[in-house]
């Protein structure tokens, strides 16, 4: 009798030299239904191999394996006394019986000279399920070496933990770039300016001296959005689309009563109510505001020598009945005074242009710092360190999320270094940058609730149900829908009942250090401590995969659309908010804007944060390379059908918007927070 095996490795290197990368590797087969003894193992030799691919051999067997629980893999190198790099990576093993059964055993390990590596059977176990001694002590073991690797570091007082790592060369190779985007990806401004053909700007202190010097700087990398934008930034109407389609879609709400710090009269908003009461449109729901109150009292930066500012703007706006939702008042500090006018549409073009832009730079400071930052990329790291230290790879739910984490620590390890470090992007050219950046971040914290990262519920705390054209709302609410069915039914096939999820040891410590290390023990977010039902744990799950795939790629994929053009969407500015009407000109807008070396650094960023690599995967895929039980691979073939449904009706959609809305069609969300 014989079994086969299927070895597949890959070595994601140039080809120079091949002679000095190959490896020996011993297999070794151990029969679960057997108490580890030399009736109970099969071994065979791999030979040295030069090229990746699958390796495929025939092992003699005499007599039936029985039930396969693990696999070893057993390596040494090929040349000991070869410098060059060794390392091999292994995706899976499969394993055909004499019987004609097929055996999966996932790996997805690097395997380098002298090491053993033991892998589990592809179905997925819990704990408590776990019938024998050794399978038991392999999670425990797998588990110890991880939590050695995958530590908890604070990266500021009063922010989630990050993972405790010098430099993204320090990470394991297995949460690292592949060498594809490797050699395409470089998380620089530098390299995003030389792209961009802006180098030459990067060092030029002086102002802008018109808009359309601006528009001939940057005559490259235009997208049809960024087109868009630069036509039409000035107009109200794409003010206030901008606030439910735009990257930041996170900051408008119904407004069911007037703040007592915004006095906005009847007189004020007539003429853009259309002679309409505003008591009585803010009854029916067609009044809505945007408060960038958490920028109050942030300290603004020094850039390059030169104080800049920073507005608390407020923002009422109107959906008419043409249902365009249309900005009618702004208000730019928190406290009402005769220094501290409501600017109105009514106004000059540039009193009314100007109170505009510092409402977009206040959109800026929140949604990069609060939305994108800390409610994606931080949680992403928060989700992925506590399932690598409290999840073995046999854990369903280790299988369920793993992809969900591609590339996350090494893009968040990247990002601290390149944007946000000392001497980072954001920290120097933002006017929320520098002191008044942790100042910012530790109110956006106080402000994180579970239910504000549940699409369908902050939906309904912001009471956007009905506001029209909302594409946003439609295509998440969509997808958030599919993600829950599809993680309910999963979860059902592995927990029986609510019993099962109080006694998996392993889920319970989840969760435990992601309170404790993501939201800080603080019992006023929502987020559980412990999960004593299936129906909870199917809910925080969905939230999980909603916020580091669909929500990330909403705020995540159109920053160079939207923020490319600075006007738009300003990093910084250099003038306080004007303090009296009727004394602004162009050229006073100007001098607000950053200066020449601040803007381009600024379209730097937003042009790094929106490349997709090539290697890029999206939505739903990932998930076979980890479950091989019928049921599973089912629910992940209808979930990936539904995908493609709501990818073609949101394509439909669009063929008849002026601008289409793009970054939640399905085939445009990364499955990770991998950008």
């Amino acid at each position: 009798m014989f079994c086969g095996i299927r070895l597949s490795l890959l070595q994601e290197y140039d080809g120079e030299a091949a002679g000095c990368r190959g490896f020996r590797l011993q297999l070794e087969l151990y029969l679960a239904t057997v108490h580890p003894a030399p009736s109970g193992r099969e071994k065979v030799s791999v030979p040295h191999r030069q090229n990746p691919g699958v390796i495929e051999l025939d092992v003699s067997c005499p007599s039936s394996l029985g039930h396969l629980e693990f696999v070893v893999l057993e390596s040494e190198p090929y040349l000991p006394f070869c410098f060059l790099n060794n390392d091999w990576f292994c995706s899976k093993v499969v394993v055909t019986t004499p019987e004609g059964d097929t055996v999966n055993f996932p790996c997805y390990h690097w395997i380098s000279g002298n090491e053993r590596l033991m892998f589990r059977e592809a179905t997925g176990k819990l704990i408590f399920n776990e019938t024998w001694p050794e399978a038991i002590e392999e999670r425990q073991r797998e588990l110890q070496n991880r939590q050695k690797v995958y530590r908890w570091s604070i990266l500021a007082e009063g922010l989630p933990e990050i993972m405790k790592v010098a430099s993204a060369s320090d990470l394991p190779a297995e949460v690292r770039f592949s060498f594809t985007k490797d050699i395409e990806f470089t998380f620089t401004a530098v390299e995003a300016l030389v792209s961009l053909k802006l180098e030459t700007h990067s060092t030029n202190k002086k102002q802008w001296k018109s808009l359309d010097e601006l528009s001939h700087v940057f005559n490259s990398h235009k997208t049809d959005v960024y087109e868009y934008v630069e036509k039409n930034w000035k107009e109200d109407e794409f003010f206030g689309y901008q606030l439910l389609n735009g990257i930041n879609p996170m900051m408008i709400h119904r407004c069911s009563k007037l703040p007592e710090n915004f006095p906005v009269t009847e007189d004020m908003v007539k003429a853009s109510l259309f002679g309409k009461n505003l008591e009585a449109e803010i009854q029916k729901g067609n009044i809505f505001l945007v408060d960038y109150k958490r920028l109050h009292g942030v300290t603004a930066n020094v850039i390059h020598g030169k104080q800049n500012f920073l507005a608390a703007p407020l923002c009422l706006l109107y959906v008419t009945p043409e249902d365009k939702l249309m900005p009618i008042a702004i208000q730019l500090k928190q406290v009402p005074g005769e220094d501290n006018p409501i600017f109105l549409p009514t106004d000059s073009e540039y009193d009314w242009l100007l109170a505009k832009i510092f409402v977009r730079n206040a959109d800026f400071a929140e949604h990069e710092l609060n939305f994108h930052l800390l409610r994606t990329h931080l949680l992403a790291e928060v989700f992925a360190v506590s399932t690598l230290r409290n999840l073995p790879m046999v854990h369903p739910l280790y299988k369920l999320l793993i992809s969900h984490f591609r590339y996350t620590l090494q893009i968040n390890t990247l990002a601290r270094q390149a944007l946000i470090s000392e001497k980072g992007v954001i920290t120097e050219n933002a006017n929320v940058g520098g002191p008044g950046m942790m100042e910012f971040l530790k109110k956006a914290v106080a402000s994180l609730t579970y239910s504000s990262l549940c699409m369908p519920e902050d939906i309904t705390a912001r009471g956007l149900e009905s506001i029209p054209n909302f594409f946003y709302r439609d295509d998440g609410l969509r997808l958030w829908a599919i993600v829950h069915r599809f993680v309910q039914k999963m979860i059902v096939h592995y927990y029986t009942c609510d019993s099962d999820i109080q006694k998996d040891s392993e889920l319970q410590n989840w969760i435990k250090e992601i309170f404790f290390h993501g939201f800080l023990a603080e019992t006023s977010t929502g987020i559980p401590q412990s999960f004593s039902s299936v129906t909870e744990l199917v809910k925080f799950l969905t939230m999980v995969i909603f916020t580091v795939s669909v929500q990330h790629a909403a705020v995540n994929n159109g920053q160079f659309d939207f923020g490319g053009w600075m006007p738009n969407f300003p990093i910084s500015l250099q003038q306080p908010p004007p303090t009296t009407k009727g004394q602004c000109t162009e050229s006073t807008m100007l001098k607000t804007f950053p200066d020449i070396n601040t803007t381009v650094n600024g379209m730097a960023v937003v042009y790094l944060l929106s490349a997709q690599s090539t290697d890029y995967v999206a939505l739903g895929n990932g998930y076979q390379d980890h479950f091989s039980e019928k049921t599973p691979l089912e629910l992940i073939h209808k979930t990936q059908d539904m995908m493609k449904k709501c990818n073609f009706e949101i394509q439909g959609r669009n063929v008849s918007l002026p601008l289409s809305y793009t970054y939640l069609n399905p085939n445009n969300v990364e499955n990770s927070v991998a950008l």
